[in-house]
Order: structure tokens, then C-alpha cells, then sequence
């Protein structure tokens, strides 16, 4: 009997790169139980040292590719860990700041120190590496304009 499912050599290509992402991603939320902070954290933490500018949620949630709310509540709780601190912007009374404390840069300081998972693609050459995020820069353009597009917005609906 044949199988059901038949998928195109593009649709077993992105089951490829969903199976690898999930691997790379457990391999790293393992290595970061050392840590004591989650992968969501990590990335929190790495773009709040990183970034030339004060962060707020919503940005976070653009960078990290997460709904708005799943960052606040992240916040919220790293905030109680001690790892963030939050504090209103007196211009733009509405939005909030985010910044490290000095937990946070610790924890950040553990996060690097275990690198395994981050630098698996030690395994590759320099030109496949080059390779590798030239063709990652193009994915990912290309889902977020498919985001973009599948997004609806508020103005889609019809009047009346």
C-alpha cells in the first residue's frame, strides 16, 4: 500500500530544517539547565546586552519572533527572578523599558560560558558556514514577509 503522504523535495526540506531547529534547540535548552535559565531567557538576556538601543517588550517580540503578550509574561517572570528590571519611559508614558540587572549579565556570563550547541557548526568548513547563513538570510527574509502576509489586519475586515 502507498503511503498517504507524499510530500515535494521543498516540503521534505522544510521537515529537514524543522526536525534539525528542534534538535539544535533541545540540545541547547539542556545545555543551558547548567545556567539555570531557559531558552527564551537566553535570547532575552543576549539582546538586552546586545542591543545599541533601550528595549522594550514589543521590540523584544520583533527580534525573538514571539507574540507580544508570550514576551511581557516572559518579562514579567524574569523580572521576579531578578534576572530584568522594568521601568516606565517618562517620554512615552504607555511604554515600558527593559534592562539588565546585574543577576541578568551573571546568568548571561553563565549562559556563554556553555557553548557546545552554539558552535556545532564547527563541524563545517568556513565556505559551508558561509553558505549556510547566506542561505538562512534568505529563509528567514522570506518567512517574514510570509508572516507579513499571513497577518491580517484589523483593516481587512469589511465595514458595516
Amino acid at each position: 500500500m502507498a503511503n498517504p503522504v507524499q510530500l515535494n523535495e521543498d516540503e521534505k526540506t522544510w521537515e529537514r530544517i524543522f526536525i534539525t531547529s528542534a534538535a539544535l534547540q533541545r540540545a541547547r535548552e539542556l545545555e543551558l539547565v547548567s545556567a539555570g535559565i531557559t531558552l527564551p531567557q537566553a535570547a532575552v538576556l543576549y539582546f538586552l546586552k546586545t542591543s545599541s538601543e533601550p528595549l522594550t517588550p514589543m521590540k523584544l517580540s520583533r527580534l525573538i519572533h514571539k507574540e507580544p503578550h508570550t514576551i511581557s509574561a516572559l518579562v514579567h517572570r524574569m523580572e521576579a527572578q531578578g534576572l530584568v528590571s522594568t521601568k516606565k519611559d517618562m517620554a512615552r508614558k504607555n511604554w515600558v523599558r527593559v534592562s539588565l540587572t546585574k543577576k541578568g549579565n551573571a546568568a548571561l556570563t553563565r549562559q556563554l560560558s556553555q557553548r557546545t550547541a552554539m558552535n556545532i557548526t564547527t563541524r563545517l568548513s568556513r565556505e559551508e558556514v558561509a553558505t549556510l547563513n547566506t542561505i538562512l538570510r534568505k529563509l528567514h527574509e522570506a518567512a517574514v514577509e510570509l508572516i507579513r502576509q499571513m497577518r491580517r489586519s484589523p483593516y481587512d475586515e469589511p465595514l458595516g
